[in-house]
């Protein structure tokens, strides 16, 4: 029995001079946590919350970003000349550079996906989901609606908890509605700036937050949508399965605050304003810890058919869409996806 103690010794002394210093003298109860992308303003606002936490502060004490893998997005202006600064601004926040996604992943216990682009999320989620690492993957979750539900589906495969939301869905206000604060909701207008990126569905890369605050009210289950636009604005009207009612107005001309009103069984409520990172950060911590997701698949596939619907409805000349036709299509293609990357 003696000998067996010293081999068994032996063996955990071996194993800890393979690991990276920094691993074996990390304290249980800590979660190391790697970051994909250095191109959004998110990243140093996460890096710096998680970072700068307390120990014992129940929230967000004990995680950190350790590993940033900072890849921008090389056709997005806006994106690539954020690189730079970015990455000397993290490194001061004690964030390790490093260029092998793969060594990352292997070192940290979760992943924030942070690439401003959301097209190479697909892509650059598989190893994350193969080595079921769980992953918030921020706005947007992917750059068509066939990658969202690609990247979900994948998940489902690997068993790997995942999700994304934007900032706006854990707003006190768009919360206490959810919670039942007007009764049960009978229908909501939000509404938010609306930028366009040529290489997005129009409403993916800034008219999200406008959208997501809706779903929040909402809720999944939404049935047809139209949509009105011009070269300022847009009004997307969704129809849900029980006949309620819930449109989206895109701003990008004169003051573009992110709010709306909810109207429910019991009265009406404001919901928004934006309440800063903090919140969704708690969410993504608590994410981490239990491996439950705050936001359902169903949830955010529908949020992302809504949005996608709205770009077949301008298409179409501004005639309502049903949102099943269009995740019916984006479905056989992400499929088709699917396959292709578990035959690799």
């Amino acid at each position: 029995m003696k000998h067996l103690a010293y081999s068994v010794i032996a063996s955990l002394c071996l194993l800890l001079n393979l690991l990276p210093s920094s691993l074996a003298d990390e304290k249980p109860g800590q979660f190391r946590i790697g970051m994909i992308g250095l191109d959004t303003s998110h990243c140093l606002a996460f890096a710096e919350l998680l970072n700068k936490a307390a120990a014992d502060d129940p929230q967000l004490g004990g995680c950190k970003v350790v590993f940033v893998y900072p890849k921008g997005s090389p056709d997005i202006e806006s994106s690539t000349k954020r690189v730079p600064d970015y990455t000397v601004k993290i490194k001061a926040l004690g964030v390790e550079v490093i260029d092998d996604l793969n060594a990352m992943i292997s070192q940290v216990d979760a992943v924030l996906l942070e690439t401003n682009d959301g097209r190479p999320h697909l892509e650059q989620v598989i190893p994350v989901l193969k080595a079921r690492k769980p992953v918030f993957i921020d706005k947007p979750v992917a750059g068509s609606l066939a990658d969202a539900i690609a990247i979900y589906e994948l998940a489902k495969h690997y068993n790997t908890p995942v999700f994304s939301a934007s900032s706006l869905r854990f707003a006190a206000a768009a919360q206490a509605v959810r919670n039942g604060s007007i009764g049960d909701v009978t229908g909501c207008d939000a509404y938010s700036p609306c930028s366009l990126e040529a290489t997005h569905p129009d409403l993916f890369w800034y008219g999200i937050h406008g959208c997501e605050t809706l779903f929040t009210v909402m809720g999944a289950g939404v049935e047809t949508v139209t949509r009105t636009s011009t070269k300022d604005f847009d009004v997307v009207t969704g129809v849900w399965k029980d006949g309620r009612i819930g449109t989206f107005r895109g701003i990008r001309s004169g003051s573009a605050p992110y709010g709306g009103t909810a109207f429910g069984t019991k009265g009406s409520a404001q919901v928004g304003p934006y309440d800063g990172y903090k919140p969704l950060v708690v969410e993504i911590v608590k994410f981490y810890r239990t491996g439950t997701p705050p936001v359902s698949a169903e949830e955010t596939i529908d949020l992302y058919a809504f949005m996608e619907a709205a770009d077949e409805s301008k298409r179409q000349g501004f005639t309502p869409v049903k949102v099943a036709d269009t995740k019916a299509i984006a479905t056989k293609t992400a499929m088709q996806k699917v396959q292709q990357i578990l035959a690799k």
